[in-house]
């Protein structure tokens, strides 16, 4: 699964909406659509408050990986 898949499943688990996770990423929700869409890709920074936000490994939200594991702790 690509990045831009992943980040649209985890916010649809959540049940939230573009908006709420474009403002938490401090960009406008037609930048984020972007990154859904793969029109832009999303900024590491962006990844790692996403990666922490729903607690998930790096790998998973990247797509590198399947298994959903959870964010390391600092």
């Amino acid at each position: 699964m690509l990045y831009n898949e992943r980040i649209r499943e985890l916010r649809k688990d959540r049940a939230m909406v573009q908006q709420e996770v474009a403002d938490m990423l401090e960009v406008g929700q037609r930048t984020y659509a972007d990154y859904e869409n793969g029109k832009t890709r999303i900024p590491v920074k962006s990844l790692l408050i996403l990666a922490r936000f729903y607690d998930v490994s790096m790998d998973y939200i990247s797509g590198a990986s399947d298994v959903k594991e959870r964010y390391p702790c600092q």
